[in-house]
């Protein structure tokens, strides 16, 4: 089983590393000066291309350009996985561009550098067989359980209304977490330190990303509006209590 994985970015090139601990995977890159994971072999696009499975670990902003340039160089044998945080919009663009004959299986790993960074065993994946033959499906299912991973079967639809929220609020509280310039204390609390871990976690992945998570998901608006109301109604409710506290005679 030779495995290719397109693109080598943070993401990606994590994402070898893991592979290959199970698989010969080849990798590729169209962004030069990239040091190749441990245990993985740089090759060509073309090879890569080729191979029995192809996960492509792309900006969810670039799939459908990538998968336009190289749906008519994929082999019919090859087995198609995206590794994207969404799920509707890119298995919508691999059912509509690559050929009707090349199998597609939607994943999305629930776990990156700094989540799996002490070990993946126990952690999620999520797995939508999309256009797949139930036998390639399950061999699938069982190599990613065989990986230590915990499989989650979900349509597109289910991982991105959930998804939302789960992931989506994350990354949103990280990012203004990180913007309110939060550091480490003597004095922390293991709650503050959480906070912590969450910037950490979420910061540390490009912009683009969390633009995508947000711009991609049909479902985030509703998950923004949400998050705003419920900071808005918190916020109304603490200025009233303590408006009531001063007219109460409190001298604070």
């Amino acid at each position: 089983m030779v495995v290719g994985v397109y693109g080598l970015g943070r993401f990606g090139s994590f994402w070898a590393s893991l592979l290959a601990q199970h698989f010969t995977v080849k990798g590729f890159t169209r962004s030069g000066g990239r040091s190749v994971p441990h245990g993985v072999s740089w090759a060509s696009e073309e090879e890569v291309l080729s191979c029995d499975a192809l996960f492509l670990a792309v900006s969810i902003s670039s799939m459908e350009q990538v998968v336009g340039r190289i749906a008519s160089q994929i082999s019919e044998r090859t087995v198609v996985f995206d590794t994207c945080s969404v799920k509707l919009y890119p298995i919508s663009v691999m059912k509509r561009i690559l050929p009707k004959e090349v199998r597609i299986i939607g994943t999305h790993p629930m776990f990156g550098p700094d989540s799996g960074r002490n070990g993946v065993s126990g952690l999620p994946i999520v797995y939508c067989p999309v256009r797949v033959d139930e036998a390639t499906a399950s061999e699938w299912r069982s190599r990613f359980l065989n990986m230590g991973l915990r499989v989650s079967d979900l349509s597109p639809e289910e991982h991105d209304r959930e998804v939302a929220y789960t992931q989506g609020v994350t990354h949103f509280v990280g990012r203004v977490l990180n913007d309110l310039g939060l550091k480490p204390s003597a004095i922390s609390t293991v709650g503050y330190a959480k906070l912590l871990e969450i910037i950490e976690q979420t910061c540390n992945d490009p912009w683009q990303l969390f633009l995508d998570l947000q711009r991609y998901n049909p479902y985030t608006a509703q998950m923004r509006v949400a998050l705003y109301t419920s900071l808005t109604k918190i916020k109304d409710r603490l200025e009233s209590s303590l408006e009531d506290e001063r007219g109460n005679g409190d001298p604070r």
